[in-house]
């Protein structure tokens, strides 16, 4: 490993050659970039979770770490390991203080493989719009999460609302087990489904989004029965036109699967490492028609996949959006005082 302090782009990207020729083999067939945005409380999570991803598909790792934009003095530090703790992948972790944290594209670019993919991953709550950080605007693939943010429903709304194709969500990702069982039950039938419950918190993205994947695959208007028994998703019930009922319920590690006429079945339905939710993202680099098409079923939009692909970059500052927030907060306690 190689720990630069208070250094410049130009000497992370010399330090990350040099060390690229000592490792030789090791920091050779790069499949994509990785950049990954995450506050510093999350690093270490977010490193575990990449090096199981990169395992699958060996990458550049760019971590990006934005602290004290409001900070006077500009500051640039960074770690770059090669096929080391971070497994087979080239990582640097850059860590970016001051206004500099607001142009991280000036120290990312420079970084970036020739002529593979570019994936950007926000760790942490996603971006209100995605054009607002440059560092998704040069990416093919962006994956948020909406669990992470304060009101997990209202950011898959947001998401709908910004979609553009290339966009992905990690609570998709989730629900992936569920909808390979589901779909599954239908190996040795072909009775329509008429009505289908979902029974999850009412907070859970991963819910609203099997709901809305229902709806678009199905053509029917799911129910949502919210508990506050359970944490995440517990069931979800097809009742068929033919008289059928198919019902999934999660218990612990696995599911019970239970059909009109035949005996429960246990399958599995584990709930997995969040690099192992990474790495399967990054086996699609193109446009996830599905997910399109679910998420707008889930926020009530159409025609979700037709918008353009390339986004144009629009500057925020949030440190002056801070301070205008603040002053607007500030003249209308004193309008209550007079």
């Amino acid at each position: 490993m190689i720990g630069l302090w208070d250094t410049t782009g130009n000497e992370v990207v010399k330090a990350l050659a040099a060390e690229r020729r000592s490792a030789g083999g090791v920091a050779s067939g790069m499949a994509l970039t990785l950049i990954v945005v995450v506050d510093e409380k999350r690093v270490r999570e977010a490193e575990a979770a990449a090096t199981i991803a990169a395992a699958a598909h060996p990458c550049r790792l760019l971590v990006v770490v934005r602290s004290e934009v409001e900070r006077d003095r500009n500051r640039l530090d960074a770690e770059i390991v090669v096929g080391g703790r971070l497994g087979p992948c080239e990582a640097v972790v850059t860590r970016m203080y001051g206004r500099l944290a607001l142009h991280a594209e000036s120290v990312v670019m420079p970084l970036l493989v020739p002529d593979v993919p570019v994936v950007t991953w926000w760790h942490g709550e996603p971006p209100e719009e995605i054009a607002t950080d440059f560092l998704g605007v040069v990416a093919d693939r962006r994956i948020t999460d909406s669990a992470q943010a304060a009101d997990p429903i209202a950011a898959l709304r947001q998401r709908a609302a910004d979609y553009a194709p290339g966009d992905t969500d990690l609570a998709w990702t989730r629900i992936t087990p569920w909808r390979t069982l589901v779909a599954g039950a239908f190996d040795t039938t072909q009775a329509r489904v008429t009505e289908a419950t979902v029974v999850a918190p009412r907070t859970d993205p991963t819910a609203a989004l099997m709901r809305g994947w229902l709806a678009a695959r199905l053509g029917i208007d799911p129910v949502w029965e919210h508990t506050d028994e359970f944490p995440r998703m517990r069931e979800v019930q097809l009742r068929c036109a033919n008289g059928d009922r198919l019902t999934l319920t999660r218990d612990d590690s696995v599911a019970i699967f239970r059909r009109t006429g035949q005996e429960d079945r246990t399958l599995p339905l584990v709930r997995r490492p969040l690099g192992d939710e990474l790495a399967e993202e990054l086996r699609r680099l193109d446009a996830d028609q599905v997910y399109a098409e679910t998420l707008g079923a889930t926020a009530g939009l159409t025609g979700l996949d037709q918008r353009p692909a390339q986004r144009v970059h629009v500057w925020k500052d949030p440190a002056t959006a801070q301070r205008a927030e603040a002053g607007v907060t500030a003249h209308a306690g004193a309008t209550a005082n007079e």
